[in-house]
């Protein structure tokens, strides 16, 4: 009943009501002649130009932009010829017999009295004094200024009367200090291995480069031989699907990894599982051997990367800090010994001896499926949805991004001692790239086997064989395939996609 008497007050009332009688409908068209009323004033009009912010902002501009060519002398302007008497029609071109009579008036000089149009901007740089050369003794400029800038000015004014006016030749033009990349062969499919029932999501090539192993969807593992791709043998033992592979080159011994949560060590003489490693609470997703302690390292859903003694099956510690998925995991003898990406978009660096992070990179935006460490350079890469970026060690300086952007979600990326660098991602493309400059030499995409859907042109893993003349990449499609140099190619009937240096450096 009240909310009907509120509605039934005219509008013209509605301010002399207590606000808690009044509907929505009242209080909106309150509002709007409140607003009306303030803004309708000056409805449209620009704001008025605040002349000492503009002049200082503008002698800041010119000072920066024309402080090397200030001294310069404008030239003179040309002389006008003077105004004079009509030409008769006697000597115009278009009467060549002109009829006799008095001779035409003078047409009278009317002075130019137009209005001045210049802009209140244009009027501002008038009113701008020149900036004084004269400069004092314990001046704190970053740069001490001499004569020698002054000569050069000369030199290229002496150019441009030579040779015309040009404002080319009055630019500074400095050559590209980006490295050029090196030429490379492109790299060529030879060899489709079909075997595994689910998706190729793993992969580990033996020490001896005579064989390698893949892990799969289909819950097995299977050993291939590298030269014929002969399928030699399947091991059996996860309950969920393989997701990482690691061969030993100290001992006889292969561990694997998969979403069963579980982490096995194979005996390569006796082709079975001889440890377990207990301890995961969620699917591991990445593995990685120390290369030259007897240890383990493991990452997975659980937001941890687990350190374990290979022989007693302990875990020696859990390097905890990170807030999502494990996914990649880099070791190395040398400080940092373990470096781990995650799904958090973060990069972490740890002390081994420790156990704590020793430094956290946060240059990704997007999660970090994939890592590779150069083999001689003391350097790595880090592969994500927004970017593949270069870190140099031990303390993950930020050196570059690629200067492309492969825009798919990298899963897989592999490194040799050429300086080439390869990349899947999970829309079947792969990309090759010169490691020295960043540039992008190949693009390929792979096609699927007949069958297949297109949409399963996806790569998880890849790795070079150790001569790094091989390129083996597990896919989507349930197939292994192997990739070379094509040693016919020469920089004249191959010579890649064209490299342009970088304009602008960007810092992330």
């Amino acid at each position: 009943m009240a909310a009907a008497e509120a509605t039934a007050v005219p509008a013209g009332n509605a301010a002399e009501l207590p606000v808690e009688g009044k509907t929505i409908k009242t209080l909106t068209l309150l509002s709007l002649k409140r607003t009306h009323d303030m803004y309708s004033s000056n409805y449209g009009e620009s704001l008025p130009m605040d002349e000492t912010s503009q002049r200082l902002k503008i002698a800041i501009k010119v000072r920066d932009e024309y402080s090397s060519t200030s001294h310069l002398k404008a030239p003179a302007p040309g002389q006008k010829p003077a105004a004079g008497p009509a030409p008769s029609p006697a000597t115009g071109p278009a009467s060549l017999k002109a009829l006799p009579g008095p001779a035409a008036p003078a047409a009278p000089v009317v002075p130019d009295v137009r209005p001045e149009s210049r802009s209140g901007v244009a009027k501002l740089i008038d009113t701008i004094p020149a900036a004084s050369t004269a400069k004092p003794d314990n001046s704190s400029a970053l740069v001490i200024y001499n004569d020698q800038a002054k000569n050069q000015q000369k030199a290229v004014m002496d150019i441009i009367k030579d040779t015309g006016n040009s404002s080319a030749a009055v630019s500074r033009r400095l050559a590209s200090k980006w490295p050029r990349p090196v030429w490379h062969p492109p790299w060529k499919m030879y060899r489709v291995v079909a075997g595994h029932l689910g998706w190729v999501r793993s992969i580990a090539v033996d020490p001896s480069n005579e064989w390698f192993a893949t892990g799969s969807a289909d819950r097995t593992i299977k050993i291939w031989d590298l030269a014929t791709g002969q399928l030699k043998l399947t091991l059996t033992g996860h309950i969920e699907q393989v997701t990482g592979l690691a061969v030993s080159s100290r001992h006889p011994y292969m561990f694997s990894v998969g979403l069963d949560k579980t982490v096995k060590c194979w005996d390569l003489e006796q082709n079975k599982v001889i440890r377990n490693y207990h301890g995961h609470l969620s699917g591991v997703y990445s593995v990685a051997l120390h290369p030259t302690l007897d240890v383990l390292c493991t990452g997975g859903r659980d937001s941890v990367c687990r350190v374990w003694d290979i022989r007693t099956k302990v875990q020696i510690m859990c390097l905890s800090g990170h807030e999502q998925t494990v996914c990649s995991i880099l070791t190395q003898p040398t400080e940092p010994q373990v470096i781990t990406g995650s799904h958090d978009s973060t990069i972490r660096l740890w002390d081994l001896a420790a156990g704590k992070t020793r430094t956290t990179l946060t240059y990704h935006k997007k999660a970090v499926r994939a890592m590779a460490a150069h083999p001689s350079e003391y350097a790595f890469a880090s592969a994500s949805a927004d970017n593949i970026k270069k870190f140099a060690l031990p303390d993950g300086v930020f050196l570059h991004n690629m200067l492309s952007q492969q825009k798919s979600i990298i899963n897989a990326m592999a490194l040799n001692q050429d300086g080439v660098m390869a990349t899947g991602g999970d829309n079947g493309t792969m990309w090759f790239w010169d490691w020295t400059s960043g540039h992008c030499f190949q693009q390929d995409e792979v096609k699927v086997q007949p069958g297949s859907l297109d949409a399963e042109a996806g790569i998880y893993a890849m790795s070079f064989d150790n001569s790094g003349s091989r390129l083996i990449t597990c896919e989507a499609d349930k197939t292994i395939k192997m990739w070379r140099e094509d040693e016919r190619a020469t920089p004249q009937s191959a010579p890649g996609l064209t490299f342009r240096p970088p304009k602008d450096i960007k810092r992330f």
